[in-house]
């Protein structure tokens, strides 16, 4: 048997764990027969499972970092941008009441025009004394077509109460809220009926919202008790007697509650009241006949309501209130919401300033032309979320 001596720096190289070029075991070149080669030559079996088993670990690897970094951005995105809304909504609600600050010192120079005499009358004020027992107040944007009926069937029922009580006295303000039809022309025709004693036409000029005209409407009217309603005509003027009643009678609790001389010297417009026209007993015929997303929506709305304003009134929206000259006074000239919700800010207004409310049931109806949208909703939960954070936060002062 022939015997093969290795070189000597072949052992040393082996005993250094070295492999020389020229040493090549077995495997060695079998894997150099396999060897992956970019330039396309066949690849060993082998390679390719350990290269496959390697692959999903080093993705892991490269793509934890990166799915980490964009959940941090992401993160910060949303942090910023939550903190820019809660930016500009904090702004908005400092605005509101610095433009409430402002209304409330300014001089006004409103005036009614006399389509008779083509006269300016300047307007009244909340803060003068009372001449006239009763106003009423119409707000109204676009109502052309509605408005004559709903202005025809309440003058009819002032002038009839005028001829069998003397002392009835009455005016009814339009305030015209940026109509851009024919509003403003056909409130005009029953000012030359009527004669501007008895009817006023307050122009705004533009859009401003519901709210807006009610307010304006009642800082330059001149009764002793203040109603307001809407130019649809959907609730009936008569019921206007429901609400005097319950309004002397809360008179007369409080003037009982006085002392002698105080309640004898008193008059009904120094007395803070204010009584809410309800639709609550209708409900049921509400739900049956409107359509369930409109129910879903009209129950959430309540609850949010509820929220803000506490309980105490069911229903806060009927546009049909009767405030005394002092409630008003009080009520509008703290007032700061311009659109739908501010008769939830009246009753939360009510409840800090301790001025009684109550509700009275009127008759109600469904009249064609309603200008609520899908939209209007948001926009009344946004004003309702104004209100519990300016009053809240004490961003929005009270004042009494």
């Amino acid at each position: 048997m022939t015997r093969v001596m290795s070189k000597p720096h072949e052992n040393i190289e082996r005993a250094a764990g070295f492999r020389s070029p020229h040493l090549r075991e077995p495997e060695a070149h079998a894997s150099e027969q396999w060897a992956l080669s970019w330039s396309g030559v066949r690849t060993h079996p082998s390679a390719v499972a350990m290269a496959g088993a390697a692959w999903p670990l080093a993705s892991a690897a490269d793509l934890l970092p990166a799915s980490l970094s964009l959940t941090l951005l992401l993160a910060s995105l949303v942090a910023v941008l939550g903190l820019g809304i809660a930016a500009v909504f904090f702004e908005h609600i400092r605005k509101i009441g610095c433009v409430h600050s402002l209304e409330r010192t300014a001089v006004s120079d409103a005036f009614f025009e006399d389509p008779g005499s083509l006269k300016k009358v300047p307007c009244p004020s909340i803060f003068d004394p009372a001449e006239k027992y009763i106003s009423l107040i119409m707000p109204a944007y676009n109502e052309e077509f509605r408005l004559p009926e709903a202005l025809t069937e309440t003058l009819n029922y002032l002038k009839q109460r005028s001829v069998a009580d003397k002392s009835f006295s009455y005016e009814v303000l339009i305030v015209d809220d940026g109509s851009t039809d024919r509003t403003s022309k056909v409130a005009f025709e029953y000012v030359k009926k009527h004669n501007i004693d008895n009817v006023r036409v307050l122009l705004l000029g533009r859009n401003h919202g519901k709210g807006e005209a009610v307010r304006k409407g009642m800082l330059h009217a001149r009764g002793e008790l203040l109603l307001m309603l809407d130019a649809d005509g959907a609730t009936q003027v008569t019921d206007l007697a429901k609400l005097e009643a319950q309004i002397h009678a809360l008179s007369e609790k409080v003037g009982s509650s006085l002392a002698p001389s105080a309640s004898s010297s008193q008059r009904l417009s120094d007395v803070e009241i204010a009584v809410f026209g309800s639709r609550a007993h209708l409900e049921k015929q509400a739900l049956a006949t409107r359509k369930w997303y409109r129910n879903f929506l009209m129950k959430g709305f309540h609850l949010v309501v509820l929220l803000t304003a506490g309980p105490g009134i069911r229903d806060t929206q009927c546009g049909f209130k009767m405030f005394t000259r002092s409630a008003a006074r009080k009520l509008f000239t703290n007032i700061r919401l311009k659109r739908w919700c501010f008769d939830v800010e009246i009753v939360y207004l009510c409840k800090h300033l301790r001025i009684p409310m109550t509700e009275v049931s009127v008759s109600w109806t469904e009249i064609p032309g309603s200008k609520v949208r899908m939209t209007s909703i948001l926009h009344m939960v946004f004003e309702l979320l104004l209100i519990r954070v300016g009053y809240g936060l004490g961003i929005w002062k009270i004042y009494s």
